[in-house]
């Protein structure tokens, strides 16, 4: 009900003081959108593996049902190039039915996601990490349309070794290199209408391609050029004039071996959907000056891709480039995401005909465009302009897993590699000794006339857990007893069980040798871990201070009085009888 309430006031808010005037706004963005979104649709329902249509039907419902319940009011969704790579290997693996079941459990740990409110667990992934998934998700959708520009179909390379790592034919790595083999004959009329659409894409005039997208342009000029010419080259075909295809999910086909030989691919198709969501909502933000609302944008892409199967449409995400042509068309609600599916219906209803003519190779034109765009740019450019070697190194791996391998290893990979590097970095930690400043100790006000020889002051700064822990022992060197040792911890964030034990050795090694062990400046995420394994009161919570100095003066305290009520007890001895 709270989940509720939040989404009727954020209409509420939204459509606060709404006129014609703003509606003229939207619905003259939605059709800029559509008008980019027409090809990208088209070309992503092939790209993934399935037909044009369901591309189509996947923008219709994606900006309908998604639009309509998104967390933002600027968040286009629809099929995007970075999840048709996804999902071709899966149905180049179980089929292109299984798109249907796939899209439909991706969308039920989606809304999970959104509903438990982990929206934020989702973002964990390093920067990196996601650079070089995109980079390399680009190279699968630039490879895969190499044989639809080239009107040649290649055998991939054969994996050799390379099958011990676990890559197979599949592997994108593997068909570029059957490609470069250049054993084969190409069709120049392909080539042509691809060089078309990608000409028109990259070297219109910025004054038209905000006006019409070059990618249009190019399938329109192509399509007419084919019809002219009378060039016999493989087309998309005919395209039902409804929502409703013939290739769709039924609950009758549902089964619990089917969803379990699913349920991997399904994570990946979820984690990739929920990760594009997000990373749209934070650059439509910031762009806009409008907040995200997460949970809501992840509940809105669970419920659309549970809906979108059942209409035979692929798995939709948010799409950061129709968004940003949302925004700079000077969209103001949601209502742009909703009539820009409109749009697109009346498309699919009374243009199916001539959409039927488009050739293969313009659609390939384009996703070869839109991998060459989707890539990065200022991130990569940013990473080695600063030299950020781990940065770079984590790049180029991820990158290089996410072509060779499937992307859910890749992702593991980029995970668990970036993990190592930010265990390695985190475990340097300093050790410093310092001799107690008296002269500081007035300035600040405190009555103090000398600090006594036998304090020792060491100050650590890092996080003392398991991979520091040598480091520690390297920095802090041989034990050597002090009367009194006082450890500053304020750089300290952070301590596991083996920074416990560690402490623990110095106390015993302070005991030993009639010594004491204090410590001082305590974040809180520490003090806690020393209450709870018990060393507060091992140490004594009297040994405790919240500032190095306040350690220091009572340390120096207790010396004096020690040595004071060591002479009076000489003196009671020596006195006679």
């Amino acid at each position: 009900m709270n989940r509720l309430r939040s989404f009727v006031h954020m209409l509420r808010e939204e459509f606060a003081g709404y006129s014609l005037a703003t509606f003229q706004r939207d619905l003259l963005a939605a059709i800029t959108v559509a008008a980019v979104a027409l090809p990208l649709a088209l070309a992503f329902g092939i790209a993934s593996g399935s037909t044009p249509a369901a591309g189509l039907v996947t923008a219709i419902i994606a900006g309908i049902v998604i639009g309509g319940l998104s967390g933002a009011s600027f968040q286009i969704s629809g099929p995007t190039g970075a999840m048709s790579a996804v999902l071709i290997v899966v149905a180049n693996q179980f089929g292109s039915e299984a798109l249907l079941l796939l899209g439909f459990i991706a969308g039920v740990i989606i809304l999970l996601v959104g509903l438990l409110k982990l929206g934020r667990t989702v973002l964990l992934i390093p920067r990196p990490v996601i650079t070089g998934f995109t980079s390399g998700i680009a190279i699968i959708i630039f490879v895969g349309q190499l044989g639809n520009f080239l009107g040649a179909r290649v055998a991939p390379a054969e994996p050799g070794i390379l099958r011990i790592f676990g890559v197979n034919e599949e592997s994108t790595v593997l068909k570029l290199l059957g490609y470069l083999r250049l054993d084969y004959a190409v069709n120049w009329q392909t080539i042509l209408t691809g060089g078309i659409v990608l000409a028109l894409i990259f070297m219109l005039p910025p004054s038209v391609s905000k006006r019409v997208p070059g990618s249009l342009l190019g399938i329109i000029a192509a399509t007419a050029l084919n019809l002219i010419l009378g060039w016999q080259q493989p087309t998309i075909g005919e395209i039902p004039r409804t929502i409703l295809l013939e290739q769709r999910l039924r609950l009758d086909s549902l089964s619990l071996d089917k969803v379990l030989d699913l349920a991997v691919p399904a994570l990946s198709v979820a984690a990739l959907g929920a990760i594009e969501s997000l990373l749209c909502g934070a650059v439509g933000s910031k762009a806009t000056g409008k907040k995200i609302d997460g949970d809501q944008e992840l509940i809105a892409q669970g419920l659309g891709n549970i809906v979108l199967p059942f209409f035979g449409g692929v798995p939709a995400t948010a799409a950061i480039a129709r968004t940003s042509v949302a925004i700079n068309s000077g969209g103001q609600t949601r209502l742009v995401s909703v009539l820009h599916g409109l749009i697109l219906l009346l498309c699919a209803l009374f243009l199916a005909p001539v959409l039927s003519h488009v050739p293969l190779a313009a659609l390939a034109g384009v996703l070869m465009a839109t991998s060459i765009r989707m890539n990065e740019w200022e991130e990569i450019r940013w990473m080695f302009r600063h030299r950020f070697k781990s940065a770079i190194a984590l790049f180029f791996i991820t990158m290089f897993a996410t072509a060779l391998l499937d992307l859910t290893q890749a992702i593991i990979i980029g995970v668990a590699i970036s993990a190592l590097v930010y265990i390695y970095q985190s475990s340097n930690v300093s050790v410093s000794r310092k001799p107690v400043d008296v002269q500081l100790l007035r300035a600040q006000g405190h009555q103090i006339e000398s600090a006594h020889p036998d304090i020792e002051v060491v100050y650590i700064t890092g996080p003392l857990f398991f991979a520091a822990v040598q480091a520690f022992r390297r920095e802090f060197g041989e034990h050597q007893c002090a009367r009194v040792l006082i450890l500053s911890m304020r750089g300290v964030p952070l301590i596991d069980v083996s920074g416990l034990e560690l402490l623990e050795e110095i106390l015993e090694a302070q005991r030993q040798c009639g010594g004491e062990l204090m410590l001082c400046a305590l974040q809180p995420a520490v003090r806690h871990m020393l209450d709870r394994s018990g060393l507060t009161q091992e140490i004594g919570v009297h040994n405790i201070f919240w500032a190095a100095d306040a350690a220091i003066l009572e340390a120096n305290r207790r010396l004096h009085e020690q040595e004071q009520n060591g002479v009076l007890v000489a003196q009671s001895v020596l006195k006679p009888a």
